[in-house]
């Protein structure tokens, strides 16, 4: 009873972690929605200027390039692809926090789509939060597919008797 009870917190854990995610992800798709019918450079521009910042260093230059690439962009597409992460890191919150079966499946699966990226952005771009980022996705898919095959294992053995 001990390990279930263990099993279900550790899984409500990585529900609030996934939850966050989606909730970061409907923020930032808010954020993009209010400034559709702006200039993204000129507001970007501004708020560099504000703050003091050199235009050229490499940070504020960096911010500049995905804005001019956010205005270049189908807003449309990115605020469904924005959607569409954001509910099915939702859903699967809602699954793993009520300990179904599914929602292991679906974050098993969807986290570890996103492991080759991310492992190879912290090839490239070394920093701690990238480390930070892969380390704790992969920890989560590896528990998960952990309790997945200790679930079918489960099932074989009770099956044998």
């Amino acid at each position: 009873m001990m390990q279930l009870n263990n099993t279900h917190k550790t899984l409500q854990a990585i529900a609030i972690y996934e939850a966050i995610k989606g909730v970061l992800a409907l923020l930032l798709i808010m954020g993009l929605v209010s400034l559709l019918h702006h200039d993204i450079r000129h507001v970007v521009l501004n708020i560099i200027g504000h703050f003091g910042l050199n235009a050229q260093a490499h940070y504020p230059s960096l911010v500049l390039h995905w804005a001019d690439v956010l205005n270049d962009s189908n807003q449309q597409s990115l605020f469904l692809l924005g959607a569409s992460y954001a509910a099915l890191r939702l859903i699967e919150s809602y699954g793993l926090w009520f300990g179904h079966v599914w929602a292991e499946w679906l974050a098993a699966l969807s986290g570890s789509i996103y492991l080759p990226f991310e492992a190879r952005h912290m090839w490239h771009v070394p920093s701690w939060s990238s480390l930070l980022i892969f380390t704790s996705n992969a920890l989560i898919v590896i528990y998960l597919a952990y309790q997945l095959w200790l679930r079918q294992h489960r099932s074989k053995k009770s099956a044998k008797y």
